[in-house]
Parts: C-alpha cells; sequence; structure tokens
C-alpha cells in the first residue's frame, strides 16, 4: 500500500504539460534562426572580421552549432514520448547517448567582443535553451533542481522552481 504522505512527482507532469511545447517550439525556432543567420548574414559578417575575431567565430558558431543539436536531439526525444511514439525507458537510453559536449562556458576573451552582436546574442539565447533543458531533465528524471542552500526560503523556492520549468526565470 502506498504511503498517502509520499510526495507526487510533478515533474514528469511538468515535462509533459505546455511548459514543454513552448520550450520544443523555442529550441527549434533558435535552431532555424541561427542556421539562416550562419548561412546568411552571419557569412558577410565574419568576412568583415580581424583574424584573431574570425577564428573565434569559427570557433563559436561550431560550438553553437553543436550545442543546438545536441539540444534538438533531447527536444526531438522527449516529444516523441509525450505524444507516445516511445517509452520514457527508450527515450533515457537514447538521451544516454546524447553527450553535451560543447555545453555553456564562460565567455570572452581576446576578440570576444569584436564578435557580431547577433552572433553573440544567439550564444546567449543557446545558452539559457541549454539551462533550461537541463532543468526539464531534471524534472523528467523525477529529481528537484538543486537549490542553493544559503538563499533557500520556502515559498520563494517552489515559485523560482515553477519559473524555472516553465522558462519564465
Amino acid at each position: 500500500m502506498k504511503d498517502p504522505r509520499a510526495a507526487i512527482a510533478i515533474g514528469p507532469r511538468i515535462v509533459a504539460s505546455g511548459g514543454f511545447d513552448m520550450l520544443y517550439r523555442e529550441g527549434m525556432g533558435l535552431i532555424e534562426q541561427v542556421a539562416s543567420y550562419l548561412d546568411g548574414d552571419g557569412r558577410g559578417d565574419a568576412r568583415i572580421l580581424s583574424r584573431e575575431a574570425s577564428f573565434l567565430y569559427a570557433t563559436e558558431s561550431m560550438r553553437l552549432t553543436t550545442r543546438l543539436m545536441q539540444l534538438a536531439s533531447w527536444l526531438l526525444l522527449q516529444r516523441a514520448v509525450n505524444e507516445g511514439e516511445i517509452t520514457k525507458e527508450n527515450a533515457r537510453s537514447e538521451k544516454e547517448k546524447v553527450k553535451f559536449s560543447a555545453t555553456p562556458s564562460e565567455r570572452g576573451g581576446p576578440g570576444y567582443d569584436q564578435l557580431p552582436e547577433v552572433l553573440r546574442d544567439y550564444i546567449d539565447k543557446g545558452d539559457r535553451l541549454f539551462d533550461r533543458v537541463m532543468q526539464f531533465d531534471t524534472l523528467e528524471r523525477g529529481k528537484m533542481p538543486e537549490l542553493d542552500p544559503g538563499t533557500a526560503n520556502g515559498i520563494a523556492d517552489q515559485l523560482a522552481r515553477l519559473k524555472a520549468a516553465f522558462g519564465r526565470a
């Protein structure tokens, strides 16, 4: 018999809700925007950069593209689960194969501020999307995102978690 006081795992319900649909649309939209930029205006922007900034542009655009493709894989797997096309177990197995190798890291360094503002904005959006997907992944696994114990406070923590889960943080 189940313990009536046991906590209910809301993470999987949040992941299967409209919050995921919004994240999915945002993620796929960002992928399209970045691809369009890199294949279009980004080529022109890259041509006018200094040698140092041009090398950094190539590096950062490759990292961004890699990160977005890894995120797309996660989003597509989660959507397949939500639509009943595959089981959670199959999706978890496939998600384990997706290694987020191009995770956000410290930005900056020589030439970074010479990068086109559009690319830097896409990098920031990609980093925020990555953080949200990692929060959803944590929730989907039935865990709660870790919070800083120094700032822990009942209602505020719950509101912060809900905002993070629904992408309004």
